[in-house]
């Protein structure tokens, strides 16, 4: 009985969940849970070996998936991958925005390159994929779009200037068009993960800056990547998450909970 509440609860069989960066670090674990949820996963991203190593681990998991190749910051591209999907499933459901890059050039030395390129991969990646597939959203009787903010969006660190502005900016978008959508039947929430070392922040993690970060953590550790899964199934799940739009939740040992 019990299990059976909680499926109907959280569970996500029937549906179709896009993973835009799926074939990231956070990505893939968002893209794992999801199929463990129950949704059938379109990993979308732009490396094809990491893609179908997804693929593979989520089949042999016991769910299903497939990959898609996207440029993120392309809208024909991301046009491509909705109606791959379209063409594959019928519709889409679940769209989950985690495309994401970082500079960690010192603040003076910033190139504009590297200011579009943050930009471009973390806040008009999610607005493209928010108008491409919460418009077949809205067409199609709704569905729920997930985005990925940052700790940094709330308190200001160093060394992810850009990064942090394009996660504020994230938070602030996604409140937006949440506000818009919600007539039509689409939910947009903001899911904020703290410190999970990943490929884009390893480098910056020196002793001395990982030993400033657990001062203000109050759980005094990083994250893993499975432990967002919990919230962002929540907030994808068409019945545990119904009156849940315009959310910015986060998911960091209290680091944003640490004002002095």
């Amino acid at each position: 009985m019990a299990n059976g509440y909680l499926e109907n609860l959280f569970g996500l069989a029937g549906r179709t969940a896009v993973v835009v960066g799926g074939t990231g670090v956070l990505g893939g674990a968002l893209a794992d849970g999801l199929a463990k949820a129950g949704a059938f996963v379109v990993v979308a991203g732009r490396g094809a070996d990491r893609g179908e190593a997804r693929v593979a681990a989520i089949r042999a998991a016991g769910g299903d998936a497939t990959f898609v190749s996207v440029d993120a910051v392309d809208r024909e591209s991301v046009k491509a991958l909705l109606e791959a999907t379209i063409n594959a499933r019928g519709k889409a459901d679940i769209l989950v925005n985690s495309a994401g890059v970082n500079s960690s050039v010192p603040y003076f030395d910033i190139p504009d390159d590297d200011f579009d390129k943050v930009l471009d991969t973390n806040l008009k990646s999610t607005h493209i994929g928010c108008q491409v597939f919460g418009g077949h959203m809205a067409a199609t009787g709704g569905g729920t779009i997930l985005n990925l903010g940052s700790v940094s969006a709330d308190k200001p660190l160093s060394k992810v200037f850009i990064y942090s502005a394009s996660k504020a900016a994230v938070v602030n978008y996604t409140k937006n068009v949440a506000r818009e959508l919600a007539p039509k039947g689409v939910r947009v929430n903001v899911l904020c993960p703290g410190f999970f070392p990943a490929e884009q922040n390893r480098k910056i993690l020196s002793p001395e800056r990982t030993a400033q970060i657990m001062s203000q953590t109050p759980m005094n550790r990083f994250g893993n990547p499975e432990e967002l899964l919990g919230a962002a199934i929540l907030l994808c799940a068409p019945v545990a998450g119904s009156f849940i739009t315009g959310a910015e939740v986060y998911v960091d040992g209290g680091f944003t909970g640490m004002r002095f």
